[in-house]
């Protein structure tokens, strides 16, 4: 072989196995060879590779494997190649049922996180899974804070549990239905009162298998209620499930603002890059019942707002701080089901102003980037 072209560069590509799709990333249309050329005797090869995970580990060991490639090409050819490998996350838009090994039915998964506990984000994932299941669309709900788990209180269901259902002869878990809404956590397969004590590896494993033994077929939307704080579930998460993006949910005091900039700011990590949907103000003001004209900002007032705005971030709504919130989600009946309540009013703006941010997702991923 006298010269090198791009056709041969993907034939010696075509061995490297995407490892979470089981298919080589040539068939998989994963890899582009963004140029090929001879210079001083030495061909300058250089590849763009997407990843279906956005770890970086993940990435280098695809970076790796393609050097590898490509040092065995040159060592077939007898050609000097100084091959140049960049690997990137698959975007958000471009994820394929081919590209979606686990949730392939799943519309738009979203994630809802916070910076720190107790400031209403599972409050916040069960009213939001309510009110979309109200507008008729399918939801599945997956309760991912393995060591406090509050979905099942918070629908009424702490009793029940997932029945083993057969598909395509394996073994799935069928998901807890309630309001609408099909669910699944850990707190299904533990006493109410028994402490889970794992650690990360151990956690992680048993929310992956809520996602990939789930029974969940076809779904407009998965919800998923994200322990506090930034860590491994975290982490575990991006690398499973290929996100439409994430909520951050924070109250006004400058303390929970701390917080919440840091969980925003790991989903704009490189290694993570999943797009943050908007921030939630909850506990935002409280209305005494005899003046509901009145509002009283207890914990400060548009802190997350004037941080949405700074930040370039869609400010999704605010919350009030209602007793009714509160009473609703203990009884297991989430505050949107009450319809012409302050609360479910606040709950459908803010649904409203969600699905607005996500339907314009595809475009925002696309758009190009202005050069550094």
């Amino acid at each position: 072989m006298a010269s090198l072209t791009k056709a041969h560069i993907l034939e010696a590509l075509s061995g490297v196995v995407e490892p979470e799709l089981g298919k080589d990333i040539v068939t998989l249309d994963l890899v582009e060879v963004v140029s090929l050329e001879e210079q001083e005797g030495q061909w300058q090869a250089r590849v763009r590779v997407k990843s279906s995970s956005p770890a970086m580990h993940a990435r280098q060991r695809m970076r790796e494997a393609v050097e590898f490639a490509l040092e065995k090409l040159a060592n077939k050819t007898s050609l000097a190649i100084a091959p140049e490998v960049e690997v990137v996350p698959l975007g958000t838009n471009e994820r394929t049922v081919e590209t979606r090994k686990v949730l392939p039915g799943v519309k738009h998964i979203i994630a809802i996180a916070s910076g720190k506990g107790g400031v209403g984000k599972s409050t916040v994932t069960a009213n939001l899974a309510v009110e979309l299941a109200r507008r008729g669309h399918s939801v599945g709900l997956v309760d991912a804070d393995i060591h406090g788990p509050s979905m099942p209180t918070m629908f009424d269901v702490v009793r029940e549990k997932p029945l083993p259902v057969e598909r395509a002869g394996k073994s799935m878990i069928g998901p807890v239905e309630a309001h609408g809404v099909k669910m699944l956590s850990i707190g299904f397969f533990a006493d109410p009162d028994q402490a889970i004590v794992w650690r990360g590896p151990m956690a992680a494993k048993a929310l992956g298998q809520l996602f990939t033994d789930g029974d969940w077929g076809e779904l407009d939307y998965m919800l998923i209620d994200l322990p506090p704080g930034t860590g491994d579930v975290h982490l575990s998460l991006v690398q499973l499930v290929p996100l439409s993006g994430v909520v951050v949910v924070s109250t006004p005091q400058d303390i929970a603002l701390a917080d919440a900039r840091k969980g925003v700011s790991m989903f704009q990590l490189e290694s993570i890059n999943v797009p943050v949907l908007g921030l939630v103000e909850n506990m935002s003001y409280f209305s005494p019942p005899d003046l509901p004209d009145r509002k009283y900002h207890l914990f400060g007032r548009d802190g997350v707002k004037r941080y949405a705005e700074a930040s370039d971030t869609p400010f999704l709504g605010e919350l009030p701080l209602v007793q009714a919130i509160r009473e609703a989600g203990d009884a297991g009946r989430p505050a949107a089901l009450q319809e012409g309540t302050e609360a479910a009013k606040a709950i459908a703006a803010l649904t409203d102003r969600m699905l607005e941010v996500l339907a314009d997702q595809p475009a925002r991923a696309t758009a190009p980037t202005s050069p550094a």
